[in-house]
């Protein structure tokens, strides 16, 4: 860089600090908001019968909706139930591998 008692050093800095931000925001919390939008849309969308994922990995298809949580069956006559924050993907009728 220049020399420090250049009047210019620090509108330099700035810029500089203001392009790692925008880097940032264009590639890391922009891109993370869209994802977590689309999640809540499809958590709110969701009905029964639409296969789940839950944060802890665990893939189940929804038996109930509360305002809150939802039951979720993830074995034949096992049920679990999840808070609604925890959906991480939201599947609509598709099959269990195990169903073809």
């Amino acid at each position: 860089m220049g020399n420090p008692d250049d009047p210019n050093a620090g509108i330099m800095n700035l810029v500089f600090l203001g392009g790692i931000f925008l880097v940032f925001y264009f590639f890391i919390i922009r891109p993370q908001s869209k994802k977590q939008k689309e999640i809540q849309n499809k958590v709110s969308e969701m009905k029964k019968g639409d296969k789940l994922v839950t944060s802890a990995g665990i893939i189940g298809v929804l038996n109930s909706i509360d305002e809150d949580s939802v039951l979720v069956e993830v074995d034949s006559g096992v049920k679990v139930r999840f808070l609604k924050t925890a959906i991480t993907d939201v599947n609509p009728n598709k099959p269990d591998k195990k169903d073809k």
